[in-house]
């Protein structure tokens, strides 16, 4: 994960290529507590965090927000009393790119911070 969350996102077009599912098993390795899912016909990752109390998951949920804002990229974010689910996907390719590792990296990163 330590090399996921230094990697800078790069832009994506649409029309373009999802990772293939060699690539996603070998990502998926360096994010044991990410798991994949498909929602919508599309793949995307998804964890849950959890919290003591709303406002930390509020808190997160925002630092997640500002995560995303910086990169241009966003996740679905589900807040609720004691816990977070965030799911990355990119919308222009379908599914999983590597972007999304990037940034459950770089979420997970936020939460052990």
């Amino acid at each position: 994960m330590n090399e996921l969350k230094k990697m800078a996102c790069v832009p994506c077009e649409r029309g373009g290529s999802p990772l293939s599912a060699d690539e996603i098993d070998r990502l998926r390795q360096e994010l044991p507590d990410w798991e994949v899912v498909t929602e919508a016909g599309e793949l995307r990752l998804r964890r849950m965090f959890t919290f003591s109390d709303f406002r930390q998951a509020l808190a997160f949920t925002n630092h997640v927000g500002e995560l995303a804002e910086a990169e241009g990229h966003h996740p679905k974010l589900v807040t609720e009393w004691g816990g977070v689910t965030v799911e990355w996907w990119t919308h222009s390719v379908g599914g999983l790119h590597r972007n999304d590792f990037i940034m459950a990296a770089r979420t997970s990163a936020l939460h052990e911070g």
